[in-house]
């Protein structure tokens, strides 16, 4: 049967040495056997359980997870089949993601008028793809419950056409920072400055942060997996490009 060095698996996946070698150190991914002289050859079904891996890997499943899931020799087809009707659920919503903003994009080079947001005639549209997560709401809650109340209570007060405009404009801003870090600008520069007080002072229309919790909020697009990930569908980078542009104005203005 044919076998492959550790170097050509290593090649074939992307995978590095190292991190084949963890696997085997972790009981995840054995080689098939060892060389006497300690190299690892692996075979048709090591590369086999890899791909499996691999596939797990990308919807962020923990190793010891998957372990579990190889280990209790779950039919192989199966579970192929499962992970295939996720990639393709995922790469719809992809898909999309791709379509909102670039009719976002169009339709923002076609406004001619100061207000770039006006010719979006379905401001739901700038929402389509995107995941709604109920978890978020529940955390946020417990986090922070002053201010969850506070924005709560004006959230609701919002008549549907203001609602609206928020949304618009929460795209917007999100663009127009892409925008500057795209061209390189710093973050302390004025203009991105001038771009955060128009965010803080958009916060503040629902909670009043100090300069702690503006930080904390900006640590929060960054480090959080879930707001990270909003934010990374407009540019990726975006998140930590705009956590930086807060701190900044967190220090100079909130402090």
């Amino acid at each position: 049967m044919t076998a492959w060095s550790i170097a050509d698996v290593a090649r074939m996946s992307g995978v590095t040495t190292r991190t084949l070698r963890h696997y085997d150190e972790i009981g995840l991914l054995p080689p098939a056997w060892t060389a006497s002289n300690g190299h690892r050859y692996y075979e048709e079904s090591q590369l086999l359980r890899l791909q499996q891996i691999l596939l797990m890997r990308e919807m962020d499943v923990g190793l010891r997870e998957i372990r579990a899931v190889l280990d209790s020799r779950a039919d192989r087809v199966a579970v192929l089949r499962e992970h295939h009707a996720r990639l393709l659920a995922e790469r719809e919503r992809i898909a999309t993601l791709a379509r909102t903003v670039a009719r976002t994009i169009a339709e923002l080079e076609e406004s001619e008028d100061e207000d770039t947001m006006t010719k979006i005639n379905r401001p739901e549209n700038l929402f389509e793809g995107f995941q709604a997560d109920p978890e978020m709401e529940a955390e946020v809650r417990e986090r922070w419950p002053e201010a969850y109340e506070e924005s709560r209570k004006a959230v609701e007060e919002l008549t549907a056409e203001a609602g609206e405009e928020w949304q618009r404009e929460v795209t917007a801003q999100m663009i127009r920072f892409a925008e500057f870090m795209a061209a390189g600008t710093p973050a302390d520069d004025p203009a991105v400055q001038a771009e955060v007080d128009a965010h803080y002072r958009g916060v503040c229309r629902f909670w009043t942060p100090t300069a702690e919790a503006y930080r904390g909020l900006g640590a929060t697009y960054a480090e959080d997996p879930r707001f990270r990930a909003n934010f990374d569908r407009i540019a990726e980078g975006l998140a930590e490009y705009q956590r930086a542009a807060m701190d900044v104005y967190a220090d100079a203005r909130l402090g």
